[in-house]
């Protein structure tokens, strides 16, 4: 919307000048500004700090180093390879489940930054600007993940020449599916920091509580076939079972599976409730 101005110059004349104009988004292109500027913002703090970045692949590292060979000792008939698996076999079964750990590891701890900004009052503030409330939740959760998406490749490169075959594109797609699952994750933390506020042990207490549990129950680091049915059974109300089946499949360049669409419903599933979720809560402090 543009307004006209009569100025009246030192020689009498009067001239038309046109008021600037000011342009305001709406709709997705406000949401993808807000999202982008909210990662900008998180993402700067995390690279200034690269040491934390490095020092938090020997995790990931460790597991594939050390886990991976017991793995290979006592389940290597279970990968499907004919007289026993070898070192590859098992890195094609526990990569995947290794990079879902790492994402969701990260993406669930999306609230202890938010508590440490709620001590400080510079979230107050944050809700103070015209951001959209969407934003902050998806832009905080793209934080967490971007860095854990680059060591999650750099995880897989180094795995290759022990055996690992790499799908780019599916693995890509993959990927993609686990940014999409780790937003929603990264939201219901940030609604569990927002209902803890004042009380930080209770985020670590219910966060801690429940991360463990849903990574056995997943089957990400011991296969389910060898638990009890009881095991079993709770696995298929656990989201995260459907992540990493779909995961190891898309890793292994296997798209016309079901599990990889039961996989995608999984993230779309728990990216819309955790949005919901967060966006809830984080009316509940303004």
């Amino acid at each position: 919307m543009t307004s006209t101005t009569s100025v009246t110059t030192a020689a009498g004349t009067a001239v038309d000048h046109e008021a600037p104009r000011i342009v305001t988004r709406t709709g997705p292109g406000k949401l993808l500004a807000d999202t982008w500027a909210v990662f900008t913002r998180e993402i700067l703090l995390t690279l200034r700090d690269p040491f934390t970045l490095i020092f938090s692949l020997l995790q990931p590292l460790i597991f594939l180093g050390l886990f991976g060979p017991l793995l290979t000792g006592a389940f290597g008939s279970g990968f499907g390879a004919p007289g026993g698996a070898s070192t590859g076999d098992t890195l094609q079964w526990f990569v995947p489940g290794v990079i879902v750990m790492i994402c969701l590891f990260g993406t669930s701890m999306t609230g202890s930054n938010l508590l440490y900004e709620v001590m400080t009052g510079s979230y107050e503030r944050v809700l103070a600007t015209p951001l959209s409330r969407s934003a902050i939740l998806v832009g905080r959760a793209l934080k967490e993940f971007a860095p854990l998406l680059v060591q999650g490749v750099i995880i897989a490169l180094v795995c290759v020449p022990f055996g690992f075959t790499l799908h780019p594109l599916p693995a890509l797609l993959g990927l993609v599916l686990l940014g999409v699952f780790g937003i929603g994750v990264g939201a219901l933390s940030h609604a569990l920091a927002l209902a803890s506020k004042n009380r930080e042990w209770l985020f670590w207490g219910v966060q801690q509580s429940l991360l463990f549990p849903l990574l056995i129950l997943s089957g990400m680091m011991l296969p389910l076939e060898a638990g009890p049915a009881w095991m079993q059974t709770a696995s298929r109300f656990n989201p995260l079972t459907y992540m990493v089946d779909g995961e190891r499949l898309l890793f292994a360049g296997r798209l016309d599976d079901p599990k990889v669409a039961w996989c995608a419903i999984a993230a779309v599933v728990t990216c819309l409730v955790g949005i919901v979720v967060g966006i809830r809560a984080t009316k509940k402090v303004i």
